[in-house]
């Protein structure tokens, strides 16, 4: 009787290299090491893990913590506390507040991270443990903590601005927990911040107030612009000049704008003109009260205040602005100009408010102007309009600013034509306004579109931009795509003839051609 066949083990089945493949590896050959298998989410730190991981061992784990790492060791220690009720968590936080107000050294840059953690752990603490515990004896410390800031930060080195960001979050929770409160007891945390307004050289308080104002109950205005009015410096003797009169009436200005945000949250104008004149008698901000008056229904009266003549005063730059360079020195006048031509649509002077419209594109250029001019038009009128406006723009001194407006509108054959008109003369160092320019012209104008991009290859080369040399093998890439859709009697020349005069001037630039396809 036949055996019954019983089946082979899984690694008997498995094929055996034959003789032939295992000679060609050779009788050294090692094994392919297994890629890594991937971790399993289940060792991912989560509320189900950890509880399968147990109570003695998440104990030894926060234990062996604590040794190591002194800012989460205070932050089980008020965790604990807690236990105990918020009087334990304000004790370990006025311990921390007292010696911040004692402390005298120098705190330089290599203290400056771990001083920061300490900070930041303190603030945790009032905002996590003690808040949800007792939010008054919270904001009690908050304001506590505000007003050492001058101390703390005029003896660090904050310049990575770390200690500025805990002192500004500890500001935004105290709005968070004062707006939360009754209106009375809102009102009267309020105006126990005023006094600190002298001393807030940094202007914590201050930002904290601003933060509040428009979310204090109405009925706690009356009581904060009183505490405001009797805190308010005296005004400077008229004849009194140098720094420190400007330092008198630059701490008077904060109480007073204090008091004008407050009137404008109530909606009174007349309030609101009157500080603005008090704080800025020789230039008072025209267009913030035009606004005012213009949604008060008293356009006639913002009319005389947008046109009223006065000197040109410091302008406010941003951070961002200094970053990037780009300050725009019309900018005032144009926000003054958008609040006139509002008032000239409510008062119904149609033609004023075009005029103005009209001459604030022919000084700028601004596509924006240009359509509102546009939509205000009668019927086929517009296209003549639009036509003399292209030829303003091709006319224009400035023919980056006039070649950035003719792409984005767009009107690409007035753009290549402007191209052309300058041919010779553009700087290849324009990135921000070539680029666009050339990719916008790649589809319908390939000739104009390869004129740019040579421009900007040479730039970047004849300069040894490296950190561009990537754009330029870019753009090199586009030449050779273009060089298809240019007609006979192309402006450009051959791209291999292009790419052999690069070789010959910037062939030892290894950087770029290292990254050029061929």
């Amino acid at each position: 009787m036949a055996r019954k066949a019983t089946p082979a083990p899984e690694a008997s089945r498995q094929r055996k290299p034959s003789a032939k493949g295992a000679s060609a590896k050779g009788s050294h050959a090692k094994a392919v090491p297994s890629k890594p298998k991937r971790a399993s989410r289940k060792t991912t730190p989560c509320p189900e893990t950890l509880t399968e991981l147990g109570l003695e061992r998440l104990i030894q784990l926060v234990l062996s913590e604590t040794a190591r790492n002194p800012t989460f060791k205070k932050l089980v220690t008020a965790a604990v506390a807690s236990l105990q009720g918020p009087d334990a968590i304000a004790a370990l936080v006025d311990r921390r507040l007292t010696a911040l107000e004692r402390g005298q050294g120098y705190i330089d840059w290599q203290k400056q991270r771990a001083f920061s953690a300490d900070l930041d752990a303190m603030l945790t603490t009032v905002v996590s443990e003690l808040a949800a515990l007792d939010p008054r004896a919270a904001l009690d410390r908050l304001i506590r903590f505000l007003g050492g800031a001058d101390d703390v930060l005029g003896r660090a080195d904050d310049s990575s601005g770390r200690l500025h960001g805990v002192y500004e979050r500890a500001a935004d929770a105290a709005a968070s927990l004062i707006v939360d409160l009754p209106g009375d007891e809102a009102a009267a945390f309020a105006a126990r911040l005023v006094p600190r307004l002298g001393a807030d050289g940094h202007g914590f308080v201050e930002t904290l107030m601003h933060d509040l104002i428009p979310r204090l109950p109405e009925t706690a205005h009356t009581a904060l612009d009183m505490a405001l009015k009797v805190a308010t410096p005296a005004a400077p003797p008229a004849r009194t000049g140098g720094e420190k009169a400007w330092t008198a009436q630059w701490g008077r200005n904060r109480f007073i704008r204090m008091r004008q945000a407050l009137a404008d949250r109530a909606g009174d104008v007349d309030a609101f003109i009157a500080f603005e004149k008090e704080a800025s008698p020789e230039q008072p901000d025209r267009v913030r009260i035009a606004e005012r008056l213009l949604a008060a229904d008293r356009a006639a009266e913002a009319l005389e205040w947008i046109r009223r003549s006065q000197k040109r005063g410091p302008v406010i730059v941003t951070r961002e602005a200094l970053l990037t360079g780009q300050f725009d020195h019309h900018a005032p006048e144009r926000a003054r100009q958008a609040v006139e031509i509002r008032i000239l649509d409510t008062l119904g002077d149609k033609a004023g408010a075009q005029a103005l419209r009209w001459q604030e594109f022919e000084r700028s250029l601004d596509p924006a102007m240009l359509r509102a001019y546009l939509a205000k038009l009668p019927d086929f009128e517009d296209d003549a309009a639009l036509e003399r406006a292209f030829d303003h723009a091709e006319a224009f001194a400035d023919r980056y600013r006039a070649l950035a407006f003719l792409i984005h509108w767009p009107n690409p054959d007035r753009a290549a034509r402007l191209v052309m008109q300058h041919r010779g003369s553009w700087d290849g160092s324009r990135y921000e306004i070539l680029v666009p320019a050339a990719e916008a012209l790649e589809r319908t104008q390939p000739a104009v579109a390869s004129e740019l991009y040579r421009l900007l290859i040479d730039s970047i080369l004849e300069h040894g931009r490296s950190a561009a040399y990537g754009h330029a093998a870019r753009y090199l890439t586009a030449l050779d795509s273009l060089a298809a859709q240019v007609e006979e009697g192309r402006l450009t020349p051959d791209p291999e003839a292009y790419r052999a005069s690069l070789r010959r001037l910037h062939g030892r630039k290894s950087a770029f051609w290292a990254q050029v396809r061929d």
